[in-house]
């Protein structure tokens, strides 16, 4: 099978089992338009983030890298009707405007708090505030820094919680331990990190469709 067959599998698995609805398929639109890069996740994926924050009741999410706010919006809309907060950094200011605008379309934006800049100059804020602990946090930013917010959100999770780092696998690139890509040495770091975490136990799984070869650590607090 090679990606044409990955992707139709993606469509056949979307058309199926993954809601589309109106707000869902304009902030792929709005984020098309705009210019931001289509590294989103894709649907199956973020069903999968969905049903994941339900299992875990997740009322208090924590997001690492917003985009144009897609998962932002699959993650939103898993919290209890009550109420709930996802925290949400976004270094680009480009892409959190229309990340705004997609959250507010979808119904959202009293749900998300979204917050602008390098996250490793937000956590102190988050940290001053109290924020925490996250019943869930995704972990989808720049890959270099995967490792540092992977520490920082274990440290701020409930036992039962989960910790979720997409890309990591990087078409393969997780098994070269003298690759050239800071991205993909950072993914390394992360995995011997939970290897040696006695407060996790976690998984990777490798993942093919319209995002091509890679995968996603999946952590559970311990």
């Amino acid at each position: 099978m090679d990606e044409r067959a990955w992707s139709a599998v993606d469509s056949y698995v979307t058309d199926l089992l993954v809601p589309q609805d109106e707000a869902l398929v304009a902030a792929l639109e709005a984020s098309r338009e705009a210019g931001l890069p289509a590294i989103q996740v894709s649907p199956p994926q973020g069903r999968l983030l969905y049903l994941l924050a339900k299992l875990v009741g997740a009322s208090s999410i924590l997001e690492f890298g917003t985009l144009g706010g897609y998962s932002t919006i699959w993650l939103a809309r898993a919290m209890p009707d009550g109420g709930g907060r996802v925290i949400t950094l976004e270094a680009d200011p480009d892409h959190a405007a229309v990340a705004r605008e997609n959250l507010d379309r979808a119904g959202l934006a009293a749900a998300v708090d979204l917050r602008v800049g390098p996250a490793l100059d937000l956590l102190p804020d988050l940290e001053a505030e109290g924020a925490g602990p996250f019943d869930l946090t995704f972990i989808d930013a720049d890959k270099v820094h995967s490792p540092e917010y992977f520490a920082w959100a274990l440290d701020r999770s409930r036992r039962g919680s989960l910790i979720v780092s997409d890309n990591v696998v990087r078409d393969g690139g997780l098994l070269d331990p003298d690759h050239e890509d800071p991205a993909v040495r950072a993914q390394r770091t992360l995995h011997e990190m939970i290897a040696a975490e006695p407060r996790v136990e976690a998984t990777t799984i490798q993942t093919v469709g319209v995002k091509g070869y890679d995968g996603f650590n999946v952590a559970l607090v311990g």
